[in-house]
């Protein structure tokens, strides 16, 4: 589980750095966006080592219907993260739709892996994502939307996360337990 722990950490830590302590990110220039880029690639391949490897500690079980409110929370958290809250209408005013639609992705996977090392995965990256969001708001309390988009545009990106979804679900279920039941 340490090497879990030591994912999620760095992947926190690398994103907040710029947040946390602007002049010394800033003092790194260019330079700072590959070490932050080398992190963040470490603390993903520590995530995925560190989750393969944990032993399985159940915490809790929920019921299997379950997997259909994942799959749909997880097609609401792709169009969030999708270019639609910029280009769209739907979402305009939402001021952190990506970050919102991450805490989303993690919230359904704790939904449907009640283990120890996924409350760890899945819970700290959900952590990360409130954190990041209550650092940015105040880091920049002032906000307003962009132009509003079209339900056009809500369409088009839609129609592409439920493919996305079909696509990372396939992906999915080749390298570990598939996300749609049957």
């Amino acid at each position: 589980m340490v090497i879990l722990i030591a994912g999620v950490a760095l992947w926190a830590l690398a994103h907040l750095f710029k947040r946390v302590l602007p002049d010394r990110r800033a003092a790194l220039g260019d330079k700072g966006k590959g070490a932050v880029a080398l992190a963040l690639l470490l603390s993903v391949l520590l995530m995925i080592f560190g989750y393969r490897i944990a032993d399985f500690v159940p915490l809790w079980s929920g019921p299997t219907w379950l997997v259909h409110l994942n799959n749909l929370a997880v097609l609401i958290a792709l169009y969030m993260m999708s270019p639609a809250p910029k280009k769209g209408a739907l979402l305009n005013n939402v001021r952190h739709p990506m970050l919102i639609g991450f805490v989303l992705w993690a919230g359904a996977h704790l939904l449907v892996n009640g283990d120890l090392a996924s409350l760890i995965l899945f819970g700290g990256l959900g952590a990360w994502a409130l954190v990041e969001i209550a650092v940015i708001n105040r880091a920049e309390p002032a906000w307003a939307p962009g132009p509003k988009g079209s339900i056009a545009k809500d369409g088009m990106f839609f129609v592409a996360s439920i493919l996305l979804l079909g696509v990372i679900g396939y992906i999915h279920g080749l390298i570990g337990p598939s996300p749609f039941p049957g």
